[in-house]
């Protein structure tokens, strides 16, 4: 799966969205030479204008047909509550032969609009979501390293072209990443627990904080331990509301679990079981130093 990358140069590579994730794509491929011309596509220009001045693209669009009109590659790199939309409106313009890919943090609403939007073309589309990110958002935060070493995973349905495939993932192995595959379905259940639970929580506690009467002096006193816990409370609301409701099932019986773990903290608390609370948060010290070992990060 992750066998070096003979990837055919991408003469025209079009992205609907040169923030982060679609700027820093656009940075890595321009270093490592494989793309010609890169065209950015997004609701403002001034945004585009911005991408431009940074050398990320070439040419920007308003209009999202007009913008991925001869492209080979086509990535939707904007929030993912905007896919269906923006697959609609792309449709006129792509090419029988481009492979259409996104970076959504989710993968069976993806597919689903990809199905509903894109007729006979979905066998060109590749579902994709790339692991890495920041709470920095907006062309600046692009940079051409984000990808280096980091997972990307691809979700291919049944009608996926093996050659859209192949492109793909030989793409994002030459930004430096490392590929996976799953199931759609298999993506979203993983992922509403390693990433989206842990936003949805630190968005709360950060709300819980700033509802409180006494949020000022909670917050003069917050330190390291709280900073560290509520660093992707940071992360851009509107792509997170999306996400959240995007894989609201998932999300939904993940925040299940999490609440009846909670709940047996409280009665340990409430029973004053120091034994119990011992027992939890060992457990949860020991499996994170394991993943953290097993994953090079220790």
């Amino acid at each position: 799966m992750n066998a070096p990358h003979p990837l055919p140069r991408i003469e025209r590579l079009a992205i609907v969205g040169v923030g982060l994730i679609g700027g820093s794509l656009a940075a890595a491929l321009r270093e490592t030479g494989v793309v010609g011309t890169v065209v950015g596509i997004g609701r403002s220009q001034a945004t585009l204008d911005e991408a431009i001045g940074l050398g990320l693209i070439d040419h920007g669009f308003t209009d999202a047909a007009a913008g991925v009109r001869g492209a080979d590659v086509v990535v939707l790199a904007m929030p993912v509550g905007q896919t269906g939309r923006m697959l609609a409106a792309i449709a006129p313009g792509v090419g029988p032969d481009a492979v259409v890919t996104d970076a959504g943090s989710t993968k069976t609403d993806v597919v689903a609009a990809a199905r509903a939007h894109f007729g006979a073309h979905i066998a060109r589309f590749v579902p994709a979501h790339p692991i890495a990110g920041d709470e920095k958002s907006g062309p600046s935060a692009a940079r051409a390293n984000l990808y280096r070493g980091r997972n990307v995973v691809t979700t291919p349905v049944a009608e996926t072209e093996p050659a859209a495939v192949k492109l793909v993932e030989a793409m994002w192995r030459a930004a430096g990443a490392v590929i996976h595959r799953m199931t759609p379905q298999q993506h979203d259940d993983v992922f509403a627990t390693v990433s989206h639970l842990p936003h949805l929580l630190a968005y709360a506690l950060v709300a819980q904080v700033a509802l409180d009467p006494d949020h000022e002096r909670l917050f003069s006193y917050a330190a390291s331990g709280f900073r560290d816990f509520t660093r992707i409370a940071g992360s851009h609301p509107e792509m997170w509301r999306d996400i959240a409701l995007a894989n609201r099932d998932a999300l939904l019986n993940r925040l299940d679990g999490y609440t009846a773990q909670v709940a047996q903290l409280r009665a340990a608390l409430e029973s004053n079981d120091g034994e119990a609370l011992q027992r939890t948060f060992a457990l949860a010290r020991d499996a994170r130093s394991d993943w953290l070992e097993r994953t090079g990060q220790a």
